[in-house]
């Protein structure tokens, strides 16, 4: 007799086709296993591998967006042995490189990516705009190798370049205005809480940089192997993630406390 528990988990809960997640849940026997299909949204998932309580599967494309209900069923008569809900990726843009992170534009939800290219290659347009309801609209082609975008509490636009370590400054009518500068090969950026921007460096240095530009280290890590990325946590730390060379350090917190600078791995 086949068994499956009502519930089942999908993790992680939330993706794009194309992506590998983990299915949980409880069949009685390996044979009982091989019967079963995970459908998501009716289309049926290929399983890279699978067994009486768990399974690796490759979301597939659907039509529907946003929540979606994902099924394991019992072959061939289509009986569902339990289900989850899963929250389902839409694509807004193709054709586009976004090397580090993009950012939503604070004053109308407008979100920016970048045409980065590789680094020392010019694109014509190297940054779009994509509107709320999808749209895509060119923005710019006059900063080298965009690579992380971010917006101060003043709602001001900043862009780092990989190409030349710098951080540029765009205007509300698009004028690119440089506002630092050796800055190694720039990636990630963010603000924290104050409004202070830090910047990291692929080589292994996060700076600190004040109002007008001028930039300090502020701490060390180990080299990445490509762009990585910075955001601050709601507990004031700054997160970093991303490639180094070393596969035991996949990230970082970098947390600042008044008397020291911590820095742990994790």
């Amino acid at each position: 007799m086949r068994k499956l528990s009502a519930a089942i988990k999908v993790d992680p809960a939330a993706g794009i086709s194309g992506g590998e997640v983990a299915v949980e849940y409880s069949l009685a026997s390996n044979e009982a296993s091989n019967k079963a299909t995970i459908k998501f949204a009716d289309r049926p998932a290929h399983a890279v591998a699978q067994g009486t309580h768990r399974a690796l599967v490759l979301v597939p494309e659907v039509k529907e967006s946003g929540q979606i209900d994902v099924a394991v069923e019992d072959q061939p008569d289509g009986t569902s042995l339990g289900r989850a809900r899963f929250m389902m990726g839409k694509k807004l843009a193709g054709n586009v490189h976004p090397v580090a992170n993009p950012a939503f534009d604070p004053r109308d939800g407008s979100l920016f990516v970048t045409r980065s290219g590789s680094r020392g290659e010019h694109v014509p347009i190297s940054m779009f705009r994509i509107d709320r309801d999808g749209t895509i609209e060119e923005f710019s082609g006059d900063i080298m190798n965009p690579t992380s975008i971010a917006f101060d509490r003043a709602g001001r636009m900043f862009v780092t370049s990989r190409f030349d370590g710098s951080v540029n400054r765009i205007t509300s009518v698009r004028e690119v205005v440089a506002f630092a500068a050796d800055l190694g090969i720039a990636t990630g950026i963010a603000f924290n809480r104050e409004g202070e921007m830090f910047v990291g460096d692929r080589s292994g240095t996060i700076y600190r940089v004040n109002e007008i530009g001028e930039a300090k280290p502020w701490a060390q890590h180990e080299p990445s192997v490509s762009a990585y990325h910075l955001a601050f946590g709601p507990d004031d730390a700054l997160y970093v993630t991303g490639p180094t060379v070393s596969s035991l350090i996949p990230s970082h917190v970098l947390m600042k406390t008044d008397t020291q600078l911590r820095f742990t791995t994790g």
